[in-house]
């Protein structure tokens, strides 16, 4: 599955519903962009990974959180604006 274009599909998704998207496409590690979307505030975070995605989910953080939540891809704009 191409994690990426996966990623793009959903990043539009989220904006068509009027949902504030920053998408991180920068080559870096995970954790140095999870910090950084923590660092300027990014309410909810959303990764799309491969080991999810085979099973038609992501993974949804808010940042006052602790904890993930895996929601399934059809429902993550009703997950997101109930966050």
């Amino acid at each position: 599955m191409d994690t990426r274009a996966k990623a793009e599909e959903i990043y539009n998704e989220l904006q068509t519903a009027g949902i504030s998207v920053l998408f991180d496409d920068r080559d870096e590690r995970a954790g140095v962009k999870f910090n950084d979307a923590d660092l300027i505030g990014c309410p909810v975070r959303v990764t799309v990974g491969e080991k999810n995605l085979v099973n038609g989910m992501v993974e949804l953080k808010k940042r006052t959180e602790t904890g993930n939540t895996i929601v399934a891809l059809v429902s993550i704009v009703d997950a997101i604006q109930k966050m």
